[in-house]
């Protein structure tokens, strides 16, 4: 094997340690193809199904495209940005992008702070009660949203079980699902019912993450329990109110089940959600303001995840 030689005119390769780097290097690559093919359906079905749906609705955005321009597609308008500016001068639009935004600032806090403070008790417990407790306050999660919209819109029924009740005190409840004033608390009421024990979930796995001797060592220099709530817990539990905040406003701002099984966006369209106008835009056949919105949406959540981060995100 020929092996590097030193001498005057300078240091000369060894052609065997040469053949072995090409060789690792073949071998390198041809891992990699191996890799590849075993992700390419993955990514095939992946850019069938997201990519190019994506794309194509985005350049649908910029167009007049209706239903009735299917037969004929060379005949859709590219108009720019007046889809746009059409659904951000619809009354219709406004009215549902009020109803989002109200959903999104009253339902959010009130789960994060609800499930904060299930996970604390929870965290602070112990016993077989505290498994109870997480599977119990877990199941609507895992419960189709649909079945738990339907056993609700029961629930809040004039004569329903939530109005039964208040009937037994002396109180007359009001028709919940019927009235503008109540329908959107009822809707977002369910909402923070159905999604707190996901968060509670993720909270408490960060309390467990917590390093011990840091709650110990504020314990021994007599800290009381709120002074290690504010200044221990919930600093070192940023990172999981980040996660969790993220994950509820995506699921907020795109809310569109609850309205759609319990009030069809009802009465005089104050449970009207943007995700439900962009879907009866798709079935009026207005595929072009349908696909502006829902970029509308999409952009609306970004900017809401971009200040999440900056406001939760770790101050190390």
């Amino acid at each position: 094997m020929t092996q590097t030689v030193m001498g005057a005119t300078g240091t000369r390769a060894v052609p065997g340690r040469a053949r072995a780097r090409g060789g690792a290097g073949s071998r390198r690559r041809r891992q990699g193809w191996i890799a590849w093919g075993f992700a390419l359906p993955f990514v095939a079905v992946f850019a069938v199904f997201m990519v190019i749906p994506i794309v194509g609705s985005f350049a649908m955005s910029f167009t007049d495209f209706r239903a009735a321009d299917i037969r004929s597609p060379f005949s859709v308008n590219f108009i720019g940005l007046e889809q746009y500016a059409a659904v951000l001068g619809d009354p219709v639009f406004l009215t549902s992008l009020g109803v989002t935004a109200t959903f999104v600032i009253v339902g959010i806090p009130v789960t994060m702070a609800l499930a904060l403070a299930l996970a604390l008790a929870l965290n602070a417990s112990r016993g077989r009660i505290v498994s109870i407790l997480r599977v119990g306050f877990y199941a609507p999660v895992v419960t189709s949203i649909v079945a738990v919209a339907v056993v609700w819109r029961y629930i809040l029924q004039p004569e329903g079980l939530l109005n039964s009740a208040l009937a037994v005190v002396g109180i007359q409840g009001p028709d919940w699902l019927n009235d503008t004033s109540t329908a959107l608390p009822s809707l977002i009421a369910m909402a923070v019912w159905r999604n707190v024990g996901t968060l509670m979930v993720i909270f408490l796995a960060g309390l467990q993450a917590i390093p011990t001797d840091v709650k110990e060592a504020a314990l021994m220099d007599g800290a009381s329990s709120w002074r290690r709530l504010t200044s221990i817990t919930l600093p070192l539990l940023r990172p999981t109110l980040l996660l969790g905040a993220v994950l509820i406003s995506v699921g907020f701002l795109q809310f569109f089940e609850e309205a759609f099984v319990m009030t069809q966006g009802g009465p005089l369209n104050s449970t009207l959600s943007v995700a439900f106008y962009t879907f009866k835009q798709f079935g009026f056949g207005q595929y072009g303001t349908a696909s502006a919105a829902s970029y509308l949406l999409f952009l609306a959540i970004a900017l809401l995840s971009l200040l999440q981060f900056r406001l939760l995100r770790s101050r190390d």
